[in-house]
């Protein structure tokens, strides 16, 4: 590899950037004391359709269906609830529950001022890419609940393309939305199937993992050029990228 300077860092968006798995169980949280406040259920099966729903969500195809994302995600909540009750769901049961998750999510996704402060730091030398998979409304509502527009010189939602990460073809539009070659591009996200695998399928100069739990990953994982437990070790790794050999950190 011949090294020279990278011009561009690609950055995910969700447990990358911001919290979405703290976010997520918050607003979990939530629904369950609905549940158990509002409509007399016990713990247990409040606590039996939040991992039935968050199963879902896991599960979730959104290119594939033919509704809304939002009929989409209120349908996981009445057969999470269904299941659980043995009994015909209540429509606006699930929608309430639903919205009430929905609403406390965003709430609590937020940029931390440590990341808001790396991002102006990186950006004085680098071009800035938010790039995230999901579905376009869905992305776009956490990017405005976070306020991370402004600290990027593009964003690209996976939703709003004809492929999503891990195809080489969306790095590829990013590279040329910024106008600069694979070769001079980092990518940096939390997941090896699609952030990590995505770049190598590009051709990207280097790939950072952020590891923040220690997984072990498995044998036959996507092998990154860099791990990190925090995004804010980044500005320490891209110095190490543009003058030493690509190697492990």
């Amino acid at each position: 590899m011949v090294l020279g300077r990278v011009r561009a860092v690609f950055l995910d968006l969700d447990n990358t950037l911001i919290d979405t798995a703290e976010a997520s169980r918050r607003a979990m949280l939530e629904v369950s004391k609905l549940l158990m406040s509002k409509y007399q259920y016990e713990e247990a099966e409040a606590f039996i359709i939040s991992e039935k729903v968050q199963v879902r969500f896991s599960q979730e195809c959104y290119r594939k269906s033919k509704l809304s994302i939002t009929d989409l995600r209120i349908s996981h909540w009445e057969k999470a609830i269904q299941e659980t009750k043995g009994s015909e769901p209540s429509r606006e049961l699930a929608k309430e529950c639903y919205l009430l998750w929905k609403s406390t999510r965003l709430q609590h996704m937020t940029l931390s001022e440590e990341v808001k402060s790396m991002l102006i730091e990186l950006r004085k030398d680098v071009r800035l890419l938010l790039l995230t998979n999901g579905d376009t409304q869905t992305q776009r509502e956490k990017i405005e609940a976070c306020g991370c527009e402004p600290y990027f010189d593009a964003i690209v939602v996976g939703g709003e393309q004809e492929e999503e990460k891990p195809a080489p073809s969306i790095f590829y539009h990013c590279c040329d939305l910024l106008e600069v070659q694979p070769g001079d591009c980092v990518m940096v996200g939390d997941t090896l199937e699609t952030d990590i695998q995505g770049g190598l399928n590009a051709g990207l100069k280097a790939t950072v993992w952020i590891n923040k739990n220690g997984i072990v990953p498995q044998k036959q994982s996507p092998v990154p050029h860099y791990v990190i437990s925090s995004v804010l070790e980044l500005y320490a790794v891209l110095k190490k990228i543009d003058y030493l050999p690509t190697v492990s950190a």
